[in-house]
């Protein structure tokens, strides 16, 4: 049949809108071979009367004259309402279509054969009209289909349904001849019986160890639940062998003596061993259950502790259960046993994290993986103590091990592989920051880096790989690891030559060592460990020559006393040597210990313990004589300082601390000594050392009074004697006291303090008037740096002496007298004593001299200024004005140019009071008289002598300008146009002349040079240096009255070409007037100024015409 077959159409109608399928997917299923094959058997034969429609996640949708099995998904049940071939007329109405679930596909063939098939075919009426025989047989086909059925769900349900004859009924029961006569029912119950036995037999057959031949991993509760299901599955078939059916077949095949009673009977005895073995195996292994239930709910970490309980409750199932003793259902709990712990440790790795930590941070999982295998362990140590004891006790398992751990033993194989991985990725990242040194130490750094860099790119790539690291049966992630492992054993061939060459560079022990410690890690490694055993050998051979030379270096050098330190005591110097000796011993010592685990067989590694221990006695044995000597030694010197008074004099009247240098040696040693803690202590230097922190503050504090009181005495003035002879003669009684007792007086701290107290006291005063006469004595000396005198703008004469000077050395005259008081009161004296009056006339003389000091700077600032060779700009400013009466200097550069600045300067000193009581003359009138004071005021005034006379040549030069602002111009104009000329001395004989505009043109010209020449001279002029004339205002004043003189002939011309356009205007506008008239305008026109020329002579000039002559002229 094919696609447009008419009795397809409800099927495709139907399934199309079922599964929502394309039409042209339907047109493909039944175009297969396969499937026409089925759908012919369906439509024209009566063998099968149901069609099964189902679709698979991965063959897709297809044909089935049989029930599916394993189907989750919707089924389309196709049957036929009765026998005989389908037409496309009978088609609609002898189809029932129905869709089911998958699982309940059994069930809905089950109600369609008890519900519709079965009655309809056992009614006569309906078939009356078939062939003789094909209702019975259709009855027996769907009878049997029916039973299939309830036989295929009670297996997928777990269970075991002994079908019932199909002959057998209800009212059989009520007539025993006619059913033992009936040949039909007989053999309808041995058929039934005979598949009894195969269903019991096939059931009783299984066994819990098949998921393990298959190959598959199962776990603890696939076994636990077989039981249990077995036991469920016993009990219903029990059930069913002891049904009133079952009993009515026993009864019939008994009766009949079939054949098959005995088979039936051993079907009984069956179901009942299988019972009671099923009961004890459940019953016993109840209690594994609920311990391994517990241990799938703890922690990880906590399962290790739980592996002998587990171990224990097996052991208990082996003893007590009389039908699980068997080795091999042993050796399959015990796979599923390990097939669960291996679910569980994969589930705490996560394939994620140990691919992410062997490129990211390998030691988490590198302590994730120990953990597992330290578990797993744990767990064979267990059963390996589980089967001792049971040897122990005639009950031994009788199986090898391997056979129940093999799984296991792979896994952790495979464990043991990525922990090698992880191992190696944790030691080879120590490269990421290495740093060696040496003289090629840049190019093998760079190789270490380059090896780091090729690890990373290694392991970045075995980390990619799409595999699972935890599963053992995964052989691809195996093909990845070996290529990995080939790949860093030549890393390691090149890190070995890498540091082959750095150990060859290393001269000594240490340096050796501290590369070891750098590759700790990476020295472990086979490869490397074995390749650099020479070194590392080498290294041990150092350490030997290192402790040869200390040893060498103890018997040369302890005899020579420049040997030991010159800043501490010998003795304490000889211990601290040999101690050094000692840590250099244990440096080469601890060089040692860092190879000491990689060449532990090596015979150099065997000496070097002794060659240390026998260095070590040969310095302990000196340090024991050291100590001995030194203690005897000490003794005595302690003995000698307790009897030597604290303070004495010396030969230059100073005070010491009497022994200084025996005592600082003493308590040195003492210092020392309690350092060390083993020396013997004598009589003299046990009381010497109790008391040592007590004498050590007492000699401090003997040294500092010492140096006060030294300090008073060396730096006192001749003034200042008289004012502490009294204070001094005090103390010095005072202090007798302290070089009468010894250091052996038992209150010698309380004695020195005493004394200190005075003595500084003595001394704070005294240094407290030193530190007033400094300031003092700073202030007078200050004065001499002052700057005195100060310009305002240009010039000195305008700014003078400085105001704020005056101010300071008025205010600081106050601070003397102030200063003078307190000292007065520090010394304590009165103001009538002879003593305080000397010391007020010596500051007094300090007071005159830096006065002195101050006015002989500024007056030597003042001459140096003035000097032309010396002086550095203008001292003094003026201005040249030009003034009616001519030009004139303000100020006027004289002798008084400067007499103001040096009466300022002498005025400075009598500002301040004098400090003397006894002098009451005035400081400025006496410092008046100073010669060189005078000289320097002489020198002064010379200077503005000689710039006096240069200023009046200056002025001189410029009177040839005099004639600008000396003569009458109105005069002068009158003459320019009478004689066309400036007359001079024959104005008497000069002849009437009236200017042409040449004339105008030249007077012009003349006064435009003369102000170009004016506008050139210089702003500012110095005359010897120190003189600045400002030469701008006579300038400014000159140009005016060129400008005048200027302005007076352009005005003239101005006044002409106005004269002349007037003149114009009139002509034009007189139009009768005759020819002999015009002659006469013209003549009279020529006589005045041309009015063009005119006009461009005064644009030459730079004048403007005014507006209406311009107007004028356009018209």
């Amino acid at each position: 049949m094919d696609g447009e077959d008419r009795r397809l159409d409800p099927l495709q109608s139907f399934t199309v809108n079922s599964f929502k399928l394309d039409p042209v997917k339907w047109r493909d299923l039944v175009s297969e071979e396969e499937s026409q094959v089925m759908l012919n058997s369906f439509f024209n034969t009566q063998d099968y009367w149901t069609l099964f429609i189902c679709q698979h996640p991965e063959s897709g949708l297809s044909f089935s004259l049989h029930f599916p099995t394993n189907v989750q998904t919707k089924v389309i049940c196709v049957s036929k309402t009765g026998p005989g071939v389908l037409t496309k007329e009978n088609t609609r109405e002898s189809l029932i279509i129905q869709e089911v679930q998958g699982e309940d596909t059994l069930s809905f063939i089950i109600a369609v054969s008890e519900q519709v098939t079965c009655p309809l075919l056992s009614n006569p009426e309906t078939s009356s009209t078939w062939a003789a025989g094909v209702a019975e047989e259709a009855l027996r086909f769907m009878g049997r289909q029916k039973n299939e059925a309830l036989v295929m769900k009670a297996h997928i349900e777990g269970q075991t349904f002994l079908p019932h004859p199909g002959a057998l009924h209800d009212d059989a029961l009520h007539d025993d001849t006619q059913k033992l006569s009936d040949m039909k029912l007989l053999h309808s119950c041995d058929s039934m019986i005979i598949e009894w036995a195969e269903l019991v037999s096939e059931f009783l057959q299984q066994h819990s160890s098949q998921p393990v031949l298959d190959g598959l991993k199962p776990l603890p509760s696939e076994e636990f639940n077989f039981w249990r299901n077995r036991l469920n599955n016993l009990h219903f078939v029990q059930q069913q062998l002891t049904s009133s059916r079952a009993q009515q077949v026993a009864s019939i095949v008994q009766k009949a003596e079939s054949v098959y009673w005995s088979t039936l009977r051993d079907i009984h005895r069956d179901v009942q061993e299988g019972l009671k073995e099923a009961e004890d195996v459940t019953l016993n292994l109840t209690r594994l259950q609920e311990k391994l239930e517990q241990v799938e709910q703890v922690e990880y970490q906590q399962l290790g502790p739980n592996m002998a309980a587990v171990i224990e409750e097996v052991r208990q199932v082996w003893i007590q259960s009389k039908f699980y003793c068997e080795p091999c259902r042993m050796v399959v709990l015990l796979q599923e046993i390990c097939n669960l712990f291996i679910q569980m440790s994969r589930k705490f790795l996560r394939v994620e994290e140990v691919m992410h930590g062997l490129v990211s941070d390998p030691a988490p999982v590198l302590d994730d993986v120990r953990l597992v295998i330290q578990t797993l362990q744990t767990f064979k140590e267990a059963y390996s103590q589980c089967r001792t004891q049971l040897e122990s006790q005639n009950q031994s398992w009788d199986f090898p091990s391997h056979l129940a751990f093999s799984h296991l033993d792979n896994f952790l194989t495979r464990l043991h592989s990525i922990q090698e991985v992880l191992c190696d990725s944790l030691q080879l990242r120590q490269l990421d920051q290495t740093v060696l040194s040496g003289v090629s130490s840049r190019m093998w750094t760079d190789v270490v880096q380059g090896v780091y860099q090729d690890f990373l790119r290694h392991v970045t790539a075995l980390s990619q790989s799409n595999c699972d690291p935890t599963d053992p049966d995964d052989q691809s992630f195996q093909l990845h690891l070996d290529q990995f492992q080939v790949q860093v054993s030549d890393l390691d061939r090149q890190l070995v030559s890498v540091l082959s060459r750095a150990f060859e560079d290393c001269c000594v022990s240490s340096s050796a060592a501290k590369l070891v410690q750098m590759f700790r890690l990476i020295l472990d490694r086979p490869l490397i460990k074995d390749q650099l055993h020479p070194h590392l050998i080498r290294l041990v051979e150092m350490v030997l020559v290192e402790l040869d030379q200390t040893e060498l270096l103890f018997f040369s050098q302890r005899e020579k006393s420049e040997t030991f330190s010159r800043f501490s005591p010998s003795a304490a110097a000889r211990l601290c040597w040999t101690q050094q000796l000692r840590l250099r011993a244990e440096d080469a010592l601890n060089s040692y210990r860092t190879v000491q685990h990689l060449c532990v067989d090596s015979g150099e590694s065997q000496l070097v313990l002794p060659r240390f221990q026998n260095v070590v006695d040969l310095l302990q044995d000196f340090r024991d004589h050291v100590r001995l000597d030194w203690s005897r030694q000490l003794d005595s010197d302690c003995g000698f300082i307790l009897e030597q008074p604290l303070i004495r004099h010396s030969q230059q009247g100073m005070l010491e601390v009497n022994c200084n240098h025996e005592l600082k040696g003493v308590l040195r040693e003492l210092r020392c000594v309690s350092r060390e803690g083993d020396v013997e202590l004598h009589p003299h230097t046990a009381r010497l050392l109790t008391c040592r922190d007590d004498i050590t503050h007492s000699y401090l504090s003997l040294s500092h009074m010492v140096s006060c009181y030294n300090q008073v005495v060396s730096d006192v003035l001749q003034v200042e004697l008289p004012l502490i002879q009294d204070q001094q003669h005090d103390l010095n009684q005072t202090l007798s006291v302290l070089q009468t007792n010894t250091w052996s007086y038992e209150g010698v701290q309380q004695l020195v303090e005493q004394q200190r107290e005075r003595v500084l006291m003595f001394h704070s005063t005294v240094s407290k008037a030193r530190a007033n006469m400094d300031d003092m004595t700073g202030i007078i000396q200050g004065w001499a740096e002052l700057h005195l005198l100060q310009h305002s703008g240009e010039s000195l004469l305008e700014g003078g002496a400085s105001e704020q000077s005056y101010r300071q050395i008025r205010e600081e005259g106050q601070q003397l007298l102030l200063l003078t008081q307190v000292n007065r009161s520090l010394y304590g004296t009165e103001d009538s004593s002879e003593s305080w009056i000397r010391y007020l006339d010596h500051i007094d003389d300090q007071l005159q001299h830096g006065l002195f000091q101050l006015l002989l700077r500024s007056l030597r600032l003042l001459s140096d200024s003035m000097n032309p060779q010396t002086c550095r700009g203008p001292l003094v400013a003026v201005r040249l004005q030009l003034q009616e009466t001519g030009s004139v200097f303000e100020p006027s550069v004289g002798s008084d140019l400067l007499k103001t600045i040096i009466t300022d300067i002498y005025r400075a000193a009598s500002l301040p009071a004098r400090i003397s009581m006894s002098r009451h003359d005035n400081i400025q009138k006496s410092l008046q008289q100073s010669p060189d004071l005078t000289a320097l005021e002489q020198e002064v005034m010379h200077h503005v002598v000689q710039v006096k006379e240069e200023a009046e040549r200056l002025r001189a030069g410029l009177e040839r300008y005099s004639y600008l602002w000396q003569s009458d111009r109105k005069e002068m104009m009158q003459e320019f146009l009478t004689y066309s000329r400036q007359l001079g001395a024959d104005k008497l004989e000069a002849e009437e002349a009236p200017p042409t505009l040449k004339d105008f043109q030249r007077e012009i010209e003349s006064l435009h040079r003369l102000s170009r020449e004016v506008t050139h001279l210089d702003d500012v002029i110095i005359l010897n240096g120190w003189l600045q004339v400002d030469l701008r205002p006579f300038r400014d004043s000159l140009l005016s009255i060129i400008h005048d003189w200027s302005h007076m002939y352009t005005e003239y011309l101005l006044d002409s070409v106005s004269d002349s356009l007037q003149q114009v205007s009139r002509h034009a506008d007189d139009d009768d007037i005759d020819d002999d008239d015009d002659d006469d305008d013209n003549k009279a026109s020529s006589s005045s100024l041309p009015l063009t020329e005119t006009i461009l002579l005064l644009e030459a000039a730079g004048i403007q015409l005014p507006e209406h002559l311009s107007a004028q002229l356009q018209c």
